[in-house]
């Protein structure tokens, strides 16, 4: 198998016959040099999987628009389902034609969805982002994005197109399930860790969206963006900035939207002054798919596609995704024009070749054979699966009903309950492409809820019911559902959402919501069933956090996992049957209402509940809740703080009080008091997730850096202040039982761009 990274060209080929990237783009024509800045995406027919894929059409074949060479390939393995060894075979036999056939002989370079794993037929599916952060592990999302990276590098794949960083604002918003939180520093302390996984492999990371997606106006996808600058630094860019700085990622997509009536994909304050000028990023940074066409088509920005290439360039856009849409034809009658001038296409194809050249690409020949067999969703990738399901199951209420251990009669009920693609989100494969090939096995063995119970129950009587569509008015399997639960011991309802793509589902991209009740009649399934008075476990596979305040009180017990990935039935029902102990915790507000949003447990004091409303914007549950079924003892706070220069250093006593195993995720939180702009509060600072026998207790130290307690003064600087700040360890935001207030003492201190960013954590 060729390892596109370190291959070596023929002894033939000496160095002197392969020029430097600076002597490519200098020996290469105008032409040559598009080539290179774009990709070539063979999607054929069928349903979109990207955003108004229909309104752009290939005019030519493949090795007609190779002709000049070639930037990217799109998603080689992720539009159709095909055997991976067969594909294989394909694109390294299309990487030496255009080794051997064209003029500068370089490869192209290979991208792919990797969200929950490479989305690719009969390849392992992780847990969705938001699973990954009611995990709170960052150590274990490093392994499995290097897991995928090593998937990945067998195919010849050399980028992928992940993580999301969108910080949550809205979970209306659909793309909420490919969000990690709502809370900054933990999106970028587990995203950073993805991109450290993948990279590790020698798979380039794409960081998306850059910037301000989620926080789109009502929660609708590409919906403008009205967020100050402050927001922008403090919140939106936090995750980014530091998968750059600290992560040295590879490269960074644009998002769709506009910000102040500036579309992302032509502002060159962002894409070049933020990200290059200031953050020192030197990757290599592509387009959302259609996205620079798109300020043409929906932002009006530009007239037509050469001056939408002229806008994207200027700003740092160096890659057009998913083709050459903008950046071919139309963009070489600007350059010759005069209209567009050609620096900027030699600065972009500098950058491009320069990613090949990390990567290996050039002088990579790929004269030895594909892979003869790939194992994509073996032993190491279950059991990765199958952690990251278990961490990320939070217990929402329970009242003693819950563990079940050897339950009688069961009635397992719901629209999720025995549906596969329930566990999995909009960019998985099986939700994402499997919908256009109906006939086509999805690919990927994995256990339904019900399927999982039965494993977990054998000896349990399991009666099966319907009862509800994910989304409809359809009310006719009411009845049967209720009278299934009425002869049973307790009752399974197992709700939620479906995801795909633009209005075709429930969650995901392109399919926002209106409200937060659960979707269609599942609520009302929910109420009929804990009418009969048979205790309820209400199991929520979704890719948001819905209003269940409700069902809080009228359920023995509610169970939230967020689309947890193939191994997630099993995980599951090893929580509900006590053989896993739930530790997963919300990296979410559990909303009460939709007319609450949007809503962060970020916001100022006059954000919250107040005296000067009627009306509360209180959670259903707090941003950090997540019950166990042992319990967990804090004490011995102390707090230590110098000047503002100084780290705070927290050490904090944790106790496993109950009588089983089990993970606590102790959670550190900061208040500014006073402070010359308005501060949220709270803040999470840091964290620390711990594994304690029953009984057993550690003393955890972590020490908060500056650039966690800092924020963008009135002068734009990122500073810290001195005077006081409150400090609090507790299990969620809402868990004040150990607060102390200290007092930074000293100047204002200004924060700089390579002062340490992550909390670190010692026992």
């Amino acid at each position: 198998m060729t390892d596109t990274r370190t291959v070596e060209a023929p002894a033939d080929n000496d160095d002197h016959r392969r020029p430097g990237v600076p002597e490519l783009v200098a020996a290469m024509t105008l032409e040559e040099k598009l080539a290179q800045i774009v990709g070539f995406w063979d999607k054929g027919d069928g349903d979109a999987v990207a955003p108004l894929q229909g309104a752009f059409a290939e005019p030519q074949g493949l090795h007609d628009v190779a002709s000049q060479g070639l930037g990217h390939l799109t998603r080689v393995y992720g539009t159709r389902p095909v055997d991976p060894v067969e594909r294989a075979r394909w694109l390294w036999d299309f990487q030496r034609w255009l080794v051997r056939s064209t003029r500068h002989g370089i490869p192209a370079l290979v991208h792919e969805e990797c969200l929950t794993g490479l989305s690719a037929w009969r390849a392992a599916t992780f847990p969705t982002p938001l699973a990954w952060g009611a995990t709170w592990d960052t150590g274990l999302v490093h392994e499995m994005a290097a897991s995928v990276g090593r998937s990945m590098r067998q195919l010849g794949v050399h980028q992928g197109l992940a993580p999301v960083l969108d910080v949550v604002r809205d979970p209306r918003w659909g793309r909420v399930e490919e969000a990690i939180s709502e809370d900054p520093y933990l999106v970028a302390t587990i995203g950073t860790g993805y991109v450290e996984g993948l990279q590790s492999e020698g798979v380039h990371a794409t960081l998306k969206h850059f910037v301000g997606y989620s926080a789109s106006q009502a929660g609708r996808n590409f919906a403008p963006v009205h967020a100050g600058p402050r927001e922008l630094e403090d919140v939106l860019m936090v995750p980014f900035e530091m998968a750059v700085v600290e992560g040295g990622v590879r490269s960074v997509m644009h998002s769709y939207t506009e910000i102040d009536g500036v579309p992302v994909a032509s502002d060159p304050t962002l894409l070049t002054g933020v990200l290059r000028e200031r953050w020192g990023f030197d990757g290599t940074v592509v387009a959302d798919y259609f996205g620079v066409a798109f300020l043409q088509l929906l932002h009006h920005v530009a007239a037509d596609l050469g001056q939408a290439a002229g806008q994207a360039l200027l700003a740092g856009v160096d890659i057009e995704l998913p083709t050459g849409d903008a950046y071919l034809a139309p963009l070489a009658e600007a350059v010759r024009s005069g209209a567009v001038d050609e620096a900027l296409v030699d600065r972009a194809c500098t950058r491009a070749l320069r990613q090949k050249e990390e990567l290996g690409l050039l002088g990579a020949t790929f004269e030895d054979e594909p892979p003869a067999a790939v194992e994509l969703d073996g032993p190491e990738h279950r059991a990765l699966a199958a952690r990251l399901a278990e961490e990320s199951v939070v217990l929402l209420s329970n009242d003693g009903t819950l563990p079940l251990t050897a339950p009688g009669r069961v009635a397992v009920i719901g629209p999720n309950a025995d549906r596969l693609a329930a566990l999995f989100g909009c960019y998985s494969f099986v939700n994402h492409v499997i919908p256009q090939h109906p006939q086509t096995d999805p690919g990927i063995v994995a256990p339904t809820v019900r399927e999982a119970l039965l494993q977990e129950w054998p000896e349990a009587e399991l009666r099966h019911e319907w009862g509800c569509d994910v989304d409809s008015e359809d009310v006719s399997g009411l009845q049967d559902a209720a009278a299934a639960a009425a002869g049973s011991d307790v009752a399974v309802v197992v709700v939620g959402d479906s995801s795909g793509l633009f209005g075709r589902a429930t969650s995901g991209e392109g399919c926002d919501r209106d409200d937060l009740e659960l979707p269609g009649v599942q609520r009302r399934l929910v109420e009929a069933v804990a009418a009969t008075g048979t205790p309820v476990v209400l199991v929520l596979l979704t890719g948001r956090p819905y209003a269940v305040d409700w069902a809080l009180g009228s359920c023995a017990a509610v169970v939230q996992a967020f689309f947890p990935g193939e191994e997630g039935a099993g995980a599951v029902a090893g929580v509900l049957s006590g053989r896993v102990n739930p530790s997963g915790h919300l990296p979410v507000s559990i909303p009460r209402s939709a007319g609450s949003q949007p809503y962060t447990y970020l916001h100022p004091p006059l954000g919250g509940d107040t005296d000067v409303t009627n009306l509360s914007s209180r959670p259903a549950l707090p941003f950090g809740h997540g019950l166990s079924y042992t319990t967990f003892g804090l004490d011995d706070l102390r707090v230590g703080a110098g000047s503002t220069a100084d780290d705070v250093e927290v050490q904090v006593r944790v106790t496993n009080t109950g009588g089983r195993a089990g993970d606590d995720v102790v959670q550190v939180y900061a208040r500014d008091l006073v402070a010359s702009v308005t501060r949220p509060v709270a803040q999470l600072v840091g964290y620390a997730r711990v594994r304690l026998e029953a009984g057993e207790a550690r003393t955890l130290a972590l020490r908060v850096p500056p650039s966690r307690l800092s924020f963008t003064g009135r002068d734009g600087r990122r500073v810290v202040e001195p005077g006081d700040v409150e400090i609090w360890v507790g299990e969620s935001v809402a868990d004040r039982r150990l607060v102390q207030t200290v007092t930074l003492t000293g100047d204002v201190h200004e924060v700089g761009l390579h002062d340490p960013r992550r909390t670190t954590v010692s026992t």
